[in-house]
């Protein structure tokens, strides 16, 4: 049985040794499809797809922003390149325009080091294959915390639902209790009028029989009663299987809105009014929590 999760969640791994200290930190909020956003220094730029890639195994949704530092703890990080064809060019080029210019050929060496380009520090790229290693290992232990959280969050949510999915079924069993009782007054009532213009007079059975039979079929709601029971089971019974339910939590709830709506719609009565509007109020607070379900 996989858990529910949350798309809100928060990781953080530090890694640290003689040569470097790395810190990996990610964190989600709700989204409609998987939005990864990746800020990361220059020096691991290489390691963006791969970052990519193993987020993939752990989330389907959310929008994630992940926020990787590098400090080398080296006394450095640099090295002296020497270019000795631009630098061999150079002699050329100064010995060409002696020639041309008829003046004496001077250039020493030190003057030719100090050429642009002929000397260059540049960044020592290190053993990248090595640096992978670690930071595949760093990123597995953020993301299983991330992961962690999201759960925790997702956990407390399938919670509040089947509490919140229990106390619908409560509004669901009044309307259904109380819905054959309307058909019932309005019987008593049509009866009434009917002895109070007629007074003496027999009535006619069967021209109330219809009237109530007419009424009973513009406020029953009989369908709409099985259908949302139908859902709030379908419901329950994704948020105990858990998974990445969150789009099919959200159509279901929509379903339920509906079959709420038809019955706010045909009700004539009071107490079924108030209910129903009890009723689509929490349905409308699952949908809410629902949009911050994986």
């Amino acid at each position: 049985m996989d858990k529910i999760k949350s798309m809100t969640g928060f990781g953080r791994e530090e890694y640290s040794d003689e040569e470097c200290k790395l810190t990996i930190e990610m964190k989600s909020v709700n989204h409609r499809y998987l939005d990864i956003n990746v800020k990361l220094p220059k020096k691991l730029n290489f390691f963006e797809l791969k970052v990519r890639g193993l987020l993939k195994k752990y989330i389907e949704r959310g929008k994630v922003d992940i926020f990787i530092t590098y400090k080398s703890l080296k006394e450095t990080e640099t090295g002296l390149r020497y270019n000795a064809a631009l630098a061999k060019e150079y002699a050329d080029y100064h010995k060409r325009m002696a020639e041309e210019l008829s003046v004496p050929y001077d250039i020493s060496a030190s003057d030719i080091g100090r050429c642009p380009e002929v000397f260059t520090l540049q960044e020592e790229s290190g053993d990248e294959e090595e640096l992978l290693g670690v930071l595949t290992a760093a990123f597995d232990a953020a993301a299983r915390r991330f992961v962690n959280s999201r759960e925790a969050e997702g956990e407390n949510l399938k919670t509040d639902l089947l509490e919140k999915l229990e106390i619908m079924k409560e509004y669901v069993a009044f309307i259904e209790e109380r819905s054959p009782l309307i058909i019932a007054e309005y019987r008593n009532r049509t009866e009434e009028r009917v002895r109070e213009l007629l007074e003496n007079v027999q009535i006619d059975e069967n021209r109330i029989a219809m009237e109530v039979t007419l009424f009973s079929d513009k406020v029953c709601v009989d369908e709409e009663i099985v259908r949302l029971g139908s859902h709030m089971d379908a419901m329950k019974e994704c948020l105990i299987r858990g998974g990445a339910v969150g789009r099919k939590l959200d159509f279901i709830a929509q379903e339920m809105n509906r079959e709420a709506n038809t019955i706010l719609s045909k009700s004539g009565d009071l107490a079924i009014t108030d209910t129903g509007i009890e009723l689509k109020t929490m349905i409308e607070k699952i949908r809410e929590q629902i949009q911050n379900i994986e």
